[in-house]
């Protein structure tokens, strides 16, 4: 599972890091036909922002295999092992249930929606923009689910 979760790392690792280039250099592009072309470029600032949802969600994706999700120690360091496990396995429940209902079966829902509807400057469904909600979704319930697992068994590893 290690293997796995250390291959889809990587990948998120990448697709958000060539995502932030592709937004800066599409930025400094867009700059450039603005100020020096004087014929602003109108379907790049349009890419910029949807790169950036799929940056963030990605981003979101690797912040919960790493645990790095917000959280309170202080009240949960206070309760017993047992009670800590439970609090964690809880916690991993409701995230798991969130990315479940909301990322995925809404992502899904939105992304067949949209798949109507044009965006105004690239031409492309709006729908396939909205497609990271759904993968964003299931690679966090992967991850939470096998947090959860972790936690039962009690190999859960470090916070970071």
């Amino acid at each position: 599972m290690k293997k796995r979760k250390n291959f889809l790392n990587v990948a998120l690792y990448g697709l958000a890091g060539i995502s932030f280039l592709a937004m800066v250099t599409l930025t400094c592009w867009q700059v450039f036909t603005r100020y020096i072309l004087k014929n602003p470029s109108t379907w790049s600032e349009e890419l910029v922002s949807y790169l950036f949802a799929w940056a963030s969600l990605m981003g979101a994706a690797i912040v919960t295999s790493e645990r790095g999700h917000m959280n309170i120690p202080i009240l949960v360091e206070r309760l017993s092992v047992r009670g800590q496990k439970v609090v964690n396995v809880f916690c991993g429940i409701i995230a798991f249930l969130f990315s479940a209902v909301i990322l995925v079966y809404g992502g899904i829902q939105i992304s067949i929606l949209a798949m109507g509807q044009m965006t105004s400057s690239l031409g492309v469904p709006v729908g396939i923009f909205y497609l990271v909600l759904p993968i964003c979704g299931a690679l966090n319930m992967i991850y939470t689910g096998a947090d959860i697992m972790n936690v039962i068994k009690g190999t859960e590893g470090e916070r970071k």
